[in-house]
This record gives structure tokens, C-alpha cells and sequence, in this order.
């Protein structure tokens, strides 16, 4: 790649801050960098026509985690950790909502649901008889009652007699809200850079060198890392990918369903977008296999979904699957992000666990605080 004398004087020269990584954490690590240094120079590289990771590709869930996945943190974490985990979920949500506003997300507070299979009997009775335990807990974050017990009026089959439900949950346009936050940078001065991969970082105290497609050197004052489940390349940190699979159907004629939906301790999970069923995860079925960057899709996990969607979530409906894809997250032992510097002028803002489109505004906004 043989830049021009412009192409660099204009794009590549005299960096004050370089992101690596267009999705929600970088563009909102961007958008903080210019408030805080509004004359400064700020470039956004990303590999991708597109953002690469989640951010475009994710369900468009504004959730801070259902009822067993509660339960399931409390198993590996404090008290105090999972509320503020929830906390920093439902700050990170209504930041979203103050950045890009209710209509640029297309934001609708259906509400969310959570429903068990019939071979789900024992972790139903245990959610079920846990939710005023929950409910107490995380009552200083929403001041109400979260949860409750809500009948099956969807015409799912083969669940438990009831689903526990909570108003609080909303879904969004994944599309329109990364268009607004290209919108946005793109208004604040922000360069924004497609198919542009960084491949190596280096700081050598006074600034930082980055390798450019493999052939152009380029530097910047600082450098901030928001590559999520593609960081492993970058930094030896508790990060793994997770690669998530889904599916959308073609219009379906009279749908009655409508909210966010999870199943399985959120390992499946389904919403409508309109008249359409939007249906993903899975990956409990081999870990390993979907432990990777690569954006395939997988005969087992794809199979599966389809199984699903027949016997328990449109059992009496006919459907076509319309568009299949997947997308790759941030995982780790602790659902904790890590948020760091890395070194003198390196910084990073990672391990969004699935929950990026609830954090990634705050993560962004916390790692341009290292500037």
C-alpha cells in the first residue's frame, strides 16, 4: 500500500488519539475523547467495511440479564459484585439512550421474558421460588419489583407453565444505533477509517507506533485498544472470543409476539423485529468449537435453533428463515470488563460478556478517561 503525500498529511500524520475498533466501545471512546480535547486529532481504524466484532451483528437486546443468569453470577460472584454488574448494565443503557436518543435507537420497552423447557423443571422451581431474593437485591437500582410470574400467552409449547417476566428490559435497532454513532463521530470531527487493520502496536514511551494492513507505519500520541473478542491478537489478557449465531425469518403473517425472550439462562435468546422472529446463541452446545474469530456458522448450533423455533417458540406457524450470520463477543472468567492501561500511552476497554450494546457506552466513555 502506497500512500499519497495527502492520504497521510490529511489522515495518517500528527495523531493525538488512535482507536482501534469502530463498535459501540470505540466510537463512544471517540465521542468522549473529543469533549475532553476538542481541537485534538482523533482517528477510529477499523478492520472491516463494517464494524467486525458484535456491534452490528448483535440482537439489539437493552438488557441487565435475566432472572437464572442472575442467579448464575451470584454463583461465581459476591453480592455486591452482581449489583454493581446490573448497576453499571442499566447506567450503560440509559447513557446509550441520552447519547443517540429513543428514536435514532428505536428503542421499545416491550418488556423481557424468560422461559424454561419442559426439561428445565428443576431450574424453573429454583428461579421461581428465588424471585423476591432477586428482586430485594437489585431493588436500590430499579426502586420497583423486577421480576414476576407472567402467564404463557405467546403459544409457546413445551415449556414450564409459566414465564418470569420484567418490564424493565427494551430492545433497539442494532443498525440504527451504530448509524448514529458513525453520525455522530463523523459530526464531532472524528476520522473514521474502514478496512484499515491495525496489526501491531508498539510504545516506546513517547509515542506509539502502529503497523498499518501489514506495510504502513503510522504514530499517535495515545492509542486506545476496543477490539473486544478480537484482542487476544493485541494483549495476553482473560479474554476469549465467543462466537454467537443467528438467524432471522422472513415476515410472519398475525405474530403475536412481541419483547425480548431468553431461554436456556440467556445461552438462546429471541425477540421480533416487527413481524419477524430474530433467534440466536448455542453456543453451550460446543464451546470449544464457537471459541473462535472465524464468522461461520455451524451445522449443530444452526440445527438447533431451527428445532427450537419448531417445537417450542411457533409451533403452530410455518416460517422461513430469511438471513443468517453470526458475530463475535468478548468472554472471560469474570464478567468484570477490563479497562487498563496496558502501557505508558496504551489503553484498553474489553470483555464486554455478551453484554455490549447494555456497556459499551460506558466502557467507551471510562477508557477515554486514561487521555
Amino acid at each position: 500500500m502506497n500512500l499519497s503525500f495527502w492520504e497521510h498529511k490529511t489522515w495518517l500524520s500528527n495523531i493525538d488519539f488512535a482507536v482501534i475498533g469502530s463498535g459501540i466501545v470505540g466510537l463512544n471512546c471517540a465521542l468522549s475523547l473529543r469533549k475532553k480535547h476538542p481541537k485534538s486529532k482523533i482517528v477510529v481504524f477499523e478492520r472491516g467495511i463494517l464494524p467486525s466484532g458484535a456491534s452490528t451483528k448483535n440482537a439489539g437486546f437493552a438488557c441487565f440479564g435475566s432472572i437464572s443468569e442472575i442467579l448464575e453470577d451470584l454463583k461465581n460472584h459476591s453480592e455486591e459484585e452482581v449489583i454493581q454488574l446490573v448497576k453499571k448494565r442499566v447506567e450503560g443503557l440509559q447513557l446509550l439512550r441520552n447519547t443517540l436518543g429513543d428514536e435514532q435507537l428505536d428503542y421499545k420497552e416491550y418488556g423481557g421474558y424468560e422461559l424454561f423447557t419442559k426439561e428445565d423443571a428443576e431450574l424453573f422451581e429454583s428461579c421461581k421460588s428465588k424471585i423476591s431474593y432477586v428482586n430485594d437485591l437489585l431493588k436500590p437500582i430499579f426502586k420497583a419489583e423486577i421480576f414476576s410470574e407472567q402467564v404463557n400467552h405467546f403459544g409457546f409449547m413445551n415449556i414450564q407453565p409459566k414465564l418470569i417476566y420484567s418490564k424493565f428490559e427494551g430492545q433497539i435497532d442494532t443498525g440504527k444505533m451504530m448509524l448514529g454513532l458513525i453520525k455522530k463521530a463523523s459530526s464531532e470531527n472524528i476520522l473514521l477509517l474502514n478496512s484499515s487493520e491495525i496489526t501491531d502496536i508498539s510504545d516506546n514511551g513517547e509515542n506509539v507506533s502502529l503497523q498499518l494492513n501489514s506495510s504502513e507505519e503510522i504514530t499517535s500520541i495515545k492509542v486506545f485498544i476496543a477490539t473486544n473478542g478480537f484482542a487476544k491478537q493485541f494483549l495476553d489478557e482473560d479474554i476469549k472470543p465467543a462466537r454467537a449465531q443467528v438467524f432471522v425469518t422472513k415476515p410472519i403473517k398475525n405474530l403475536q409476539i412481541k419483547g425480548t425472550f431468553h431461554l436456556d439462562k440467556g445461552y438462546y435468546y429471541f425477540r421480533n423485529i416487527e413481524d419477524r422472529i430474530l433467534f440466536g446463541g448455542g453456543r453451550n452446545l460446543d464451546f470449544k468449537a464457537e471459541e473462535t474469530t472465524e464468522m461461520e456458522l455451524t451445522k449443530l448450533v444452526q440445527n438447533r435453533l431451527e428445532q427450537l423455533l419448531k417445537t417450542v417458540i411457533l409451533p403452530a406457524q410455518i416460517f422461513e428463515i430469511d438471513r443468517r450470520w453470526s458475530g463475535i463477543m468478548g468472554m472471560g472468567k469474570q464478567k468484570k470488563p477490563i479497562i487498563k492501561a496496558v502501557s505508558k500511552n496504551v489503553f484498553c476497554g474489553l470483555r464486554l460478556g455478551g453484554m455490549g450494546v447494555a456497556i459499551g457506552s460506558s466502557i467507551g466513555k471510562q477508557l477515554a478517561e486514561f487521555s
